[in-house]
């Protein structure tokens, strides 16, 4: 059974030819050179020394150059030359469209009592604007009792069908006198 031997990455060839230079310096000098008798091999302390932190820093090196490849082709693969827009506020003209006619002509902020007038109002933001219309109620409330108006304004309990019936009526009048000016 024949075992394939594999290479570590940083014995390129280039590498391996700095290694056998610096092993011919060290051949040079007599000195520092030690043999073993039992595996019949020649070392030298300083020349492995100084050869492990070579190739210490080769490895380094090989780690670098391969996680600056990855990071280049992770963006080359993820990052394209189109233009990016943010994703919040960017519409098609279709999904314009879309939203507008999926958006209510108002939505409902809350029921208070005047601090002036002592009457109900609400306070009504139309759709896709900024704009805040405050909507005197004056007797559309007057259908429930008392006991329920003060929970509707006080708690945002729901009022009862024919009151809640007559608070749209006088917010959707509100909105339509806004628009129609």
């Amino acid at each position: 059974m024949a075992t394939i031997q594999t290479l570590p990455k940083w014995s390129t060839p280039e590498r391996k030819l700095q290694l056998a230079s610096i092993l011919t310096d060290y051949l040079a000098s007599i000195r520092g050179w030690q043999f073993d008798l039992i595996t019949g091999e020649c070392y030298n302390l300083d020349y492995e020394a100084r050869i492990k932190l070579i190739i210490a820093d080769w490895k380094r090196l090989d780690r670098e150059q391969d996680r600056a490849e990855w990071e280049a082709e992770r963006n080359a693969l993820h990052r394209s030359s189109d233009r990016r827009y943010p994703v919040r506020g960017q519409f098609s003209a279709t999904s314009k469209d879309i939203y507008a006619d999926n958006q209510p002509l108002y939505y409902l902020d809350g029921q208070a009592v005047s601090g002036l007038t002592l009457t109900p109002f609400v306070r009504v933001r139309l759709s896709s604007s900024y704009m805040r219309l405050y909507v005197d109620l004056g007797e559309a409330l007057r259908q429930a009792s008392k006991s329920q108006r003060r929970k509707a304004i006080r708690y945002g309990k729901a009022l009862p069908k024919s009151a809640k019936e007559a608070v749209t009526r006088k917010v959707l009048e509100a909105v339509r006198d806004y628009y129609s000016h």
